[in-house]
């Protein structure tokens, strides 16, 4: 991962979408000739999965444990060092709102809501692990999430996520992955083509400003200064 070009691969990867070698190599600004050396130590280090569709190879990474990790390292890496932090993160406003990470959802949203289910005493954290209540259970079922018939059961329930932007957990595992596809499914969120941005519509608004117990804000994160004390 400490490689430049490697790093960018798996950053272009972290939305959840498989790319082609030629894609990746545009995104870590090499040849492709060099590309396939990187993807090949990829590959051989377990972070990345591959599977071919007609001529062409697509790349992925290889869980939603290595997305976990890339979040984690992301936001580890621009930790502030000094009283009065820059802002750290993506720079688009919209994307430090909402966004992919890997198969679940990040950004000051989804903070929120994890935030608003440990208030309620739905949720709490364990070792890096996220634990539902009897009555947390309840909650994602009258939400139309039943995780004990979600795909995947072995993987977790739920695992914290340290988010990139906000540096608070955000919900992944199974219960991260239902919360993205319910929301998708009922309209709160929209998917933006080749970004990881998820766009809040109007629906989404009112949604999860009903689920939060209050009207959605702009982020909140403390990185968030007068313009004079932001990164250029």
């Amino acid at each position: 991962m400490g490689d430049p070009a490697r790093a960018n691969m798996l950053a272009a990867l972290i939305g959840g979408e498989a790319l082609t070698a030629g894609e990746l190599a545009s995104h870590a600004g090499i040849t492709p000739q060099t590309a396939s050396g990187h993807l090949a130590k990829l590959l051989d280090g377990r972070l990345l999965a591959a599977e071919r569709h007609g001529r062409h190879r697509y790349f992925r990474l290889a869980s939603p444990s290595v997305a976990q990790a890339l979040e984690g390292l992301m936001a580890l890496s621009q930790m502030p060092l000094t009283a009065s932090p820059k802002r750290r993160g993506p720079r688009d406003e919209a994307m430090r709102r909402a966004r992919t990470c890997y198969d679940h959802m990040a950004g000051h949203i989804a903070v929120e809501v994890t935030a608003m289910l440990e208030q309620r005493g739905l949720l709490h954290r364990s070792e890096g692990v996220g634990v539902l209540s009897d009555e947390g259970y309840r909650f994602f079922c009258d939400f139309g999430i039943d995780l004990a018939t979600t795909d995947r059961p072995k993987r977790p329930v739920c695992r914290m996520c340290l988010d990139w932007s906000e540096r608070r957990p955000h919900m992944a595992g199974r219960l991260g992955s239902a919360l993205l596809a319910r929301t998708i499914e009922l309209k709160w969120v929209l998917r933006t083509p080749n970004s990881r941005t998820l766009t809040i519509t109007p629906a989404g608004d009112r949604g999860f400003s009903d689920m939060l117990g209050r009207p959605l804000t702009p982020s909140s994160s403390p990185k968030h200064r007068p313009t004079a004390d932001r990164e250029k």
